[in-house]
């Protein structure tokens, strides 16, 4: 039985699931059909072990083809399966407990001990769980989303951005004939055999295709069987027009468990041009072409994933690039789903007419796209992954914000830091006081009344940063290391440089490049309340750091004449330049510090990525009072970006403050700013002038919600009327009505510009 606790949610789930297609009978079936094999090849090599499971899953769980759909491909996820990422599963070979005991309540009570014997026999083989063993415990460090920690852990390979263009280049063939005129090894014959599995889900695809002909419109049969051509064609050639690369990506997507796309532009935009250019596609079909593959992305329902690239430095094909581009645009601004993350990478070149259209989808309320400043990103990810130019031009962001290299970098985000957290340890000893329990490892942290200047309280909270640093890396290292042990994500390593090159699964030494990411929470909070400490403490001696920290412990009850002047006082996100100086420093220290540590462990990068995903709402619930004002229980600011309710100087303000952090430092910031359609529209020269600026002076991106002032409101009283209303959390968007009241708050806290 497993050592600690396994059951229980493991991320973040915004949009409802649809549910599996076949009956529970089957589903139960399948999984018990995947667990044999998994029991059959135990001690086989894990290759082997991995392909023969991914047999009993593929092409099974693809689901039959809609009656819009233009490219084929649907597929569902059990409990029990492999996978990459908690968002459509879990990881290699995986059992989401929780999910399994909600099925369990499907099936007749007479079938309730084969449920049981999976859940017995996947506790001591699931690959989370098996990571979980080696590095929970009860004091620092808990599982992903465990708030109570101040620091979690979990294993996942998240934001793989594969190398879709030797996809296209070479075709199904030409990879098996490279594999082939490499060396043998286990890793390399279960790299054939995927391929070979991946030429019957297209079979499978074709199937479906005359399953789904049946009884429909002469138009529709005509749709159906150019796909069935095309799925046809791709068996045996690389693709040769649009259609055929754009199925041909999404099928290799769903079966390597990808939920992030990448630089769609290089990899489709020289076909689509191709096509148009000879008559044989026009715009109108391709627009069409892309709004079903937004449909596809959108029905995965990952929540924070789904990311579509386009622009930016580094593209050969500039002109077809645009071409694609701009008919995203179009369907972006049309669709308003809350994925995919349409992003758009741009720079001083960028061709205005893109600009214009990526400001009006902002202004119509879709919050995308999101934008990326590459004359900012490509020289801060070339120094902070430490790559030459032209692969820094290749950088990627996925999930909240985090950055990888496609096609060369594996750059999961598999720790997480609550700074406030940490913060309140320093002050009180090393124990946390929201539940009472020192969580500072070997530190021997002195009391306050030792802690004379402000100098030498920053170097105790210093102290425990550090502490938390080292855990960090060699959480992130081990993660690797045990699902490296269990699985060679066989699809992920055949497009990833240099797997088959090497001979060598992801994560054995075949990725190039290995790096990782550490999300912080709460930055903002913290440098704010160690100015709150400065002023009042330090500079002013108007209080002892005992009576802030007691007024703290408190939740500032019989203190609310002290909460209230430390409310007024300078906060970042106003411009205040002492207030913005010691949020740099902070953040250049934590970031300094974790690229370092990576450094010395031998990754090719660890970086902060100062993200959002509504941990920050879930974090604050576990943090006590801090000294900033905000109380205990309350959400913690997002991401990079003021806490709701302290930005009062206006949007110029806040994208000064925002832009003072370097981002050479980090892989990847979150910058949400809220505007009224309003300001979007009648102010529309003001709005991009702002953010011309913003961008000129280092700022290297945005995150954007257009709504009316009110509505947030109204929607809470009124769900029912606001089924389509889209707002911007951090990382992701999500239908506002659909997000928990606690997240609501958090969002109507943040100002709303007019």
């Amino acid at each position: 039985m497993a050592k600690i606790n396994i059951d229980g949610v493991q991320n973040v789930e915004i949009s409802k699931k649809i549910p599996c297609e076949k009956p529970v009978m089957e589903q139960l079936e399948i999984m018990e059909r995947y667990t044999d094999a998994y029991k059959a090849n135990q001690h086989e090599d894990k290759a082997k072990r991995e392909i023969e499971c991914l047999k009993t899953i593929y092409p099974t769980l693809f689901r039959t083809i809609e009656d819009d759909d233009l490219i084929a491909g649907r597929l569902d996820f059990l409990p029990i399966g492999f996978g990459a990422v908690t968002s459509v599963g879990g990881v290699g070979h995986y059992c989401v407990f929780h999910k399994l005991r909600a099925f369990k309540e499907q099936l007749p009570e007479s079938e309730w001990h084969r449920v049981d014997a999976l859940y017995d026999f996947w506790q001591d083989h699931d690959v989370k769980t098996l990571y979980c063993q080696d590095v929970l415990n009860d004091t620092t460090t808990g599982r992903f989303i465990d708030c109570k920690y101040p620091f979690m852990a979990t294993a996942r390979l998240s934001g793989m951005m594969l190398d879709y263009q030797k996809l296209m280049r070479q075709g199904i063939d030409g990879l098996q004939q490279e594999i082939e005129s490499r060396p043998s090894n286990p890793f390399m014959d279960a790299c054939a055999q995927a391929l070979d599995l991946f030429k019957d889900v297209l079979r499978r695809q074709i199937e479906l295709v005359h399953e789904a002909k049946q009884g429909k419109s002469a138009k529709r049969i005509q749709e159906l069987e150019q796909m069935e051509a095309d799925l046809d064609f791709l068996l045996d050639h690389k693709p040769a027009t649009f259609r055929q690369a754009l199925q041909l990506f999404w099928l290799y997507a769903l079966c390597a468990g990808c939920i992030n796309y990448g630089r769609l532009d290089i990899v489709l935009g020289p076909y689509l041009k191709q096509d148009i250019d000879r008559g044989t596609l026009t715009e109108d079909e391709a627009y069409r072409l892309l709004k079903s593959l937004w449909k596809m992305i959108e029905n995965r329902r990952t929540t924070v994933n789904g990311r579509i690239i386009v622009g930016g430095q580094g593209r050969k094909d500039k002109e077809e690039c645009d071409l694609f581009t701009k008919i995203c645009l179009r369907v972006c601004k049309d669709t308003r789903y809350v994925e995919p993350q349409f992003t758009l990478r741009f720079d001083q070149n960028t061709d205005p007419e893109i600009m214009d259209m990526a400001y009006e989808c902002i202004a119509s309320g879709a919050t995308y796209p999101t934008l990326y400043n590459d004359d900012v990103n490509v020289p801060a990810v070339q120094y902070a992954m430490r790559v030459p130019k032209e692969l820094a031009e290749q950088y990627i962001p996925f999930g909240c914000g985090e950055f990888v290299i496609q096609g060369k970098s594996v750059g999961t985000p598999n720790t997480l830091l609550n700074l406030v957290k940490l913060l309140q340890i320093a002050l009180n000893e090393g124990v946390d006081p929201m539940d009472g329990v020192y969580k500072a490892g070997p530190l021997s942290l002195k009391p306050l009344s030792e802690l004379t200047t402000f100098d030498a309280l920053y170097d105790q909270y210093k102290a425990v940063l550090d502490y938390y640093f080292d855990l960090s890396v060699e959480a992130q290292k081990h993660s690797y290391e045990t699902m490296s042990e269990e699985v060679s994500f066989l699809f992920n390593s055949i497009l990833m440089d240099d797997c088959l090159g090497r001979q060598k699964a992801l994560l054995d030494g075949g990725v190039e490049i290995l790096g990782g990411t550490n999300e912080t929470y709460g930055n903002i909070n913290a440098s704010d309340a160690l100015s709150t400490i400065k002023t009042l403490v330090y500079d002013e001696k108007k209080y002892t750091l005992e009576q802030l920290n007691k007024a703290a412990l408190a939740n500032f009850a019989g203190y609310e004449k002290l909460q209230k002047e430390i409310l007024t006082l300078p906060k970042y996100g106003n411009d205040e330049t002492e207030c913005d100086e010691l949020a740099n420093d902070l953040y250049e220290y934590v970031a300094k510090g974790i690229r370092q540590k990576g450094i010395e462990a031998g990754l090719g990068y660890y970086l902060i990525v100062i993200s959002n995903n509504q941990t920050n709402t879930d974090w604050g619930h576990e943090t006590d009072a801090s000294l900033d004002g905000r109380k205990k229980g309350v959400y913690m600011n997002p991401a990079n970006n003021p806490q709701g309710g302290n930005a009062k100087n206006g949007p110029t303000a806040v994208l000064k403050s925002l832009a003072r952090f370097d981002a050479k430092y980090h892989g990847g910031s979150v910058q949400n700013i809220k505007f009224t359609p309003r300001m979007m529209h009648e102010d529309k020269e003001k709005v991009k002038a702002l953010f011309q600026t913003y961008f000129k002076n280092g700022g290297c991106q945005l995150m954007v919600t257009v709504v009316d002032r009110g509505v947030l409101e109204d929607a809470q009283i009124h769900p029912e009327n606001y089924p389509d209303l889209i707002v911007r959390v951090a990382g992701y968007s999500a239908v506002f009505v659909n997000l928990t009241k606690d997240v609501q708050e958090e969002l109507l806290s943040r100002t709303l510009y007019d």
